[in-house]
């Protein structure tokens, strides 16, 4: 392997983020990657915040005209994509990225050039999907777009083409990083660091990735069958041709149900590293919690027909589902359980990132769990499906567990990322306001779906018994609103001229807290042994041998490279293809195996 060798102070090296703009192109260094997700994925969360605000701003009152029916359905079309596609999973990479090394002790990822090449072709992707709002032909299929609203008879012009495609590339990108991060997990941890000494972020990371490996697949063969119906006149979901609309949601329930998870089991990581830390105690029940994730990522693929109880599937099939639905609380539960009691007796300190996981993660989840278990029974399902009590449920998991789940983890590792220290003051006024806001807008979602109000709806009539809790709803969206403001004051100062942060500012657990903040390039001047689970902190306060690294370091690392950026750059082109001119896929697939060739012979270490 062709490397870079450096030099450079291990304390808190400031290399780490130095540099112009083509040392972030041709970067293959984990944690710049990390940023460059993190920084991305935030940036389309902004994206999909102005589009929630489009629609809890139409809804406000009854027979509002601020957006026509036909925007108001591209907005919760992209909302819902954007959101899931495009902020929770990539800000979940960037922790892979950042974290995965430092926590298993291996100074790189398995791939670095494909880490990188995963990066680009998740932006190319992203900035494909988005193509709509400069050519004003925004996809308005919702955000799981049933057939047969895809075809070109429902579906004109290119809207539907943005989405199919640009998650197709998603998909692609997805699959590179999670080959990527299996790889790294279970062959470079370091000596001792045997897989139930790993701490459960990356317990969480390996049974997420390997999710992504299994469920991505499928969607995208379900994505391709789309194309195929809207360009080459096959007929996978035409019905007159003999296709089947219900072969769509199978194909997308099956890879829906386990993104669900895919979403949830990182911040359920990132929660159990916080809990724990906080309350200065090992996490309760440390096997039971690897055993219930693993269980979580086996049952998340046999539930996905819950989605489906009211299309006809007969008795016994509504009777194994919503059996195994039930069944899928076990685990969940169990989690819950262990982190209330890694809390009893122990020492809490109530930071920002401990409301976050307590109050903020553990409260609104188990809302949204509960709800989830009344959806297995399906005479309650069909009374409810399709009502705003599915978007309550909805959100109460992805925003009250993957959303209070992911600021956990900035609140807790930023200083780690950064090597400065968030404002905690204003950390815990964003909490709250995102809290209150948050309930606001959701909690009564809950009575207006009992009241019968469906989703996706454009407007509605005065008199339904609607009009009280909308303006609830979307007064609490205007304050969760306010509150992502000041988290981003908070981050800008604070880089600016927050305090900064030493290598352990928590007395925390694991091995990244060993290094300096942020960590030099190389990660560990000397791999560590690892003798323990919470070998840190063993180290610290039982052996009493902590040694700090070394203050220079000379290690090897991978060169920067610009073929992952052309190699994505050939994927978009192709995809653009579709849209524009065929003859701009050819030049797509040329510029991809020119890169290939130039990544496969080009010097690495």
């Amino acid at each position: 392997m062709t490397t870079t060798v450096i030099d450079t102070p291990g304390a808190g090296s400031p290399s780490l983020y130095a540099g112009g703009l083509m040392s972030w192109l041709t970067t293959v260094d984990c944690k710049r990657i990390g940023i460059l997700y993190g920084v991305t994925g935030i940036f389309f969360g902004i994206i999909g915040a102005i589009e929630s605000f489009v629609i809890r701003t139409q809804l406000i009152v009854p027979q509002n005209d601020f957006v026509s029916a036909d925007f108001f359905n591209a907005m919760f079309t992209m909302h819902g994509t954007t959101m899931i596609f495009l902020f929770v999973m990539p800000v979940n990479a960037a922790f892979f990225n950042y974290l995965i090394p430092l926590q298993i002790g291996a100074r790189d990822v398995a791939f670095p050039r494909l880490n990188a090449f995963s990066y680009w072709l998740f932006l190319a992707g992203g900035i494909f999907f988005h193509l709509g709002f400069i050519t004003g032909d925004l996809p308005k299929i919702g955000w799981f777009a049933y057939a047969n609203l895809t075809t070109p008879q429902f579906s004109p012009g290119h809207g539907a083409d943005f989405w199919i495609i640009g998650l197709i590339v998603l998909g692609t990108a997805s699959l590179a990083a999670a080959i990527n991060f299996i790889a790294t997990i279970l062959n470079l941890r370091a000596p001792g660091m045997t897989p139930m000494r790993m701490p459960l972020f990356t317990w969480t990371a390996l049974v997420t990735n390997f999710l992504l490996l299994l469920a991505m697949p499928v969607i995208t063969v379900a994505l391709l069958q789309i194309l195929f119906d809207r360009y080459f006149g096959t007929h996978f979901y035409d019905v007159r041709a003999g296709g089947n609309v219900l072969l769509w949601q199978h194909l997308f329930w099956i890879f829906g149900h386990p993104e669900v998870y895919i979403l949830i089991l990182p911040p359920m990581g990132m929660v159990s590293e916080v809990i724990s830390t906080f309350s200065r105690k090992p996490l309760f029940g440390y096997s039971t919690m690897v055993y219930a994730t693993a269980g979580i990522g086996v049952l998340g693929f046999t539930v996905w027909a819950h989605h489906m109880f009211t299309v006809g599937m007969g008795p016994i099939a509504l009777a194994i589902f919503s059996a195994i639905t039930m069944l899928i609380a076990v685990p969940t539960g169990v989690k819950i359980f262990n982190w209330i009691s890694t809390m009893i007796g122990g020492k809490v300190t109530m930071s920002t990132a401990m409301w976050f996981a307590t109050l903020g993660f553990i409260g609104n989840f188990t809302i949204g769990g509960l709800t989830g278990i009344m959806h297995a029974s399906p005479p309650i399902d069909w009374q409810q499906q399709d009502s705003y009590f599915i978007v309550a449920h909805l959100h109460y998991v992805l925003i009250g567990g993957s959303v209070m789940g992911i600021f956990t983890g900035i609140y807790y590792w930023f200083p780690k990322f950064t090597g400065r220290m968030l404002n905690e003051t204003l950390g815990k006024l964003h909490f709250w306001l995102l809290f209150i806001g948050f309930n606001m807008t959701f909690f009564p979602q809950h009575f207006l779906g009992v009241d019968g109000m469906p989703r996706r709806i454009y407007t509605y009539l005065p008199g339904l018994n609607w009009e009280l809790w909308n303006m609830v709803s979307t007064i609490g969206a205007y304050v969760a609103i306010l509150s992502g403001f000041i988290f981003i004051y908070n981050v800008i100062t604070s880089l600016r001229s927050g305090k900064k942060a030493p290598a352990d500012p928590w007395d925390a657990r694991t091995l990244e807290w060993s290094v300096a903040s942020p960590p030099p390039e190389y990660q560990f001047a000397k791999l560590p042994q690892v003798k323990s689970r919470d070998d840190f902190w063993v180290r610290k306060y039982e052996t009493k041998n902590f040694q700090p690294e070394p203050e220079h370091a000379h290690v090897q690392m991978p060169l920067p490279s610009l073929w992952p950026l052309l190699a994505a750059l050939g994927l978009g082109l192709m995809a653009t293809g579709f849209i524009s001119h065929f003859a701009l896929s050819f030049v797509g697939v040329a510029l991809l195996f020119v890169s290939i060739y130039g990544w496969s012979f080009a010097k690495f270490e």
